[in-house]
């Protein structure tokens, strides 16, 4: 997870509670754009490091806070993990109803990464407004909040009216049946979802009849009886193979997939027809595996400029370019406010 989640990233290890450590810290936030921190405000306000102190020295900086819970209200000093957060925000819960089993934490780290993308476009925000101002901000992402906003977008429902309607959930999401369908040999992923879909399925399997059924009439019929459907469905998708299944439904234009893991991607034709994965050689690891940016650019595509670093390994450089001395750098280094790494110390 390091080599893949740090590519093209520099590293630095300050001890932020000596002196030294301190000063480096300020003399490279002053050449910085952006401050990113995932410690508790009253942690890093303890250390003198809290926004009006990084200010002082940058006034233009953004100074982002990821933290579990808004600090305005009374979870604002409890810690917070990916883990805790999914299950605070309804997520296993969601994951229990829709599975009828025990609440269970979706297997990647989706608050984190979530709460990530949401902090990264904060910073965008932020940043168009310094350029348009010359004005830098303080912002604060709280997991909490971020991941029970990103749940309810789906599952707040009813829920939105006063007095409410029911109490919550998006029907269909929280279908039993609604998973990869089973299939003589395997599984496939298929999303019969519009008018159109319906047709052309029951088509397929020889059935045009079941469009006389009031169930499948129109979009708010089938989503009333969407439980009863996926049943209905699942049934007929074991009838064929998985080959059989992606051939017919692509011919007849429904929306389907293979069921892919986590090695079946490395062969995934289309990912191979794009490049998706590399090898690379890294300057300590060897050759590894790593993936290209998914997104794509016409003006300016963004390359990796180097593979992931050893913890540490550009602390001098740049200190450095941060305009501190080699007395300086040589001081805090024998103070033990900037570690080298282990092959260079």
């Amino acid at each position: 997870m390091f080599i893949t989640g740090n590519r093209s990233k520099r590293s630095i290890v300050l001890d932020l509670k000596t002196p030294g450590g301190h000063d480096a810290f300020l003399r490279l936030a002053a050449r910085c754009d952006v401050l990113v921190t995932n410690i508790r405000p009253l942690a890093m306000e303890r250390l003198n490091l809290g926004y009006h102190n990084v200010a002082a020295a940058h006034p233009g900086i953004v100074y982002l806070g990821l933290v579990g819970y808004g600090q305005d209200g009374p979870y604002a000093a409890k810690p917070a993990y990916d883990d805790l957060i999914q299950g605070s925000s309804g997520l296993s819960a969601l994951i229990a109803q829709a599975t009828s089993g025990p609440p269970r934490y979706a297997p990647i780290t989706l608050a984190d990464r979530v709460v990530g993308l949401h902090a990264s476009t904060a910073i965008l925000a932020a940043l168009l407004h310094r350029a348009r101002t010359g004005q830098g901000q303080q912002i604060e992402v709280p997991m909490f909040e971020t991941m029970t906003s990103f749940v309810l977008g789906d599952h707040l429902q009813g829920l939105a009216f006063d007095p409410p309607l029911d109490e919550g959930g998006y029907i269909r999401l929280l279908a039993p049946d609604r998973r990869p369908y089973e299939t003589l040999d395997g599984y496939v992923c298929a999303l019969i979802y519009n008018d159109g879909h319906w047709r052309r399925f029951f088509d397929l399997v020889g059935r045009p009849e079941m469009l006389d059924d009031p169930r499948f009439r129109d979009h708010s019929a089938r989503t009333h009886h969407i439980r009863a459907i996926y049943v209905e469905v699942a049934e007929i998708m074991r009838t064929r193979t998985t080959a059989d299944w992606l051939q017919g439904l692509e011919a007849a234009d429904i929306p389907c997939s293979a069921l892919n893991g986590l090695a079946d991607l490395l062969e995934d034709p289309h990912l191979k027809a794009t490049g998706f994965f590399q090898m690379v050689d890294h300057p300590t690891e060897g050759r590894i595996r790593t993936m290209r940016i998914p997104t794509t650019w016409s003006a300016t595509p963004p390359e990796p400029s180097r593979q992931a670093p050893k913890l540490g390994e550009h602390g001098h450089a740049l200190l450095t370019e941060a305009g501190c001395t080699e007395a300086e750098i040589a001081a805090w280094r024998e103070e033990g406010a900037w570690i080298a790494p282990k092959e260079t110390a």
